[in-house]
């Protein structure tokens, strides 16, 4: 980036502090594209690396008051962007984890056709898409985002044990659906032996 940008930059962080809030307008303008640019590269899911790149924004708007080197803005902004994307990484690595443990244990690993890693965790989220809104954001807010009982429970506005029967019913729904589809594939297969 060019010394005038920085300058630019510097300015409107500046003004900001100082109480002018276009200066943020002007700041989200420069840099939203440069940001999400940024989580994409780690991501490589544009629709993540946008929700980084508001969620950046977040983070931005707490902690620009704490700044000292107003002309580092983009370099502390790419930074807050480059974090979060590694946080949502490994949030999505912990979920795949946590799919694959929860729903395939008991999977024989010795089957002939025993499927992928991608291929479980894809059939999982086929379900996954069946479900009630309900079951899907208490998932979400548990595996994804990972929230406690308690945490899901204010933001859902819900009791914690309709937070609990919700993630129990969720769980319990995608491991009928899986055992189902496995079933009939058994099925499928018998018929074409016969």
């Amino acid at each position: 980036m060019s010394r005038p940008e920085k300058i630019v930059d510097s300015l409107l962080v500046i003004a900001y502090q100082g109480g002018d809030k276009k200066a943020m307008d002007i700041l989200v303008r420069r840099w939203n594209k440069k940001i999400a640019v940024h989580a994409y590269r780690y991501v490589r899911d544009w629709e993540l690396a946008q929700d980084i790149a508001q969620d950046t924004w977040s983070t931005i708007l707490v902690k620009i008051h704490m700044i000292r080197d107003s002309h580092s803005f983009g370099g502390w902004a790419l930074t807050i962007a480059g974090r979060k994307a590694i946080d949502a990484i490994k949030r999505k690595a912990k979920f795949e984890k946590e799919v694959n443990g929860l729903f395939w244990e008991n999977h024989s690993k010795e089957s002939k056709d025993s499927e992928t890693k991608e291929e479980k965790i894809k059939k999982i989220l086929e379900v996954f898409k069946t479900l009630s809104l309900e079951h899907q954001i208490v998932l979400k807010l548990f595996y994804l985002e990972e929230h406690g009982l308690k945490e899901i429970s204010q933001i859902t506005e819900t009791s914690i044990n309709t937070v609990k029967t919700r993630l129990f019913r969720a769980r319990e729904k995608i491991k009928v659906e899986l055992e189902k589809q496995k079933n009939e594939k058994r099925s499928r297969k018998n018929r074409r032996i016969d």
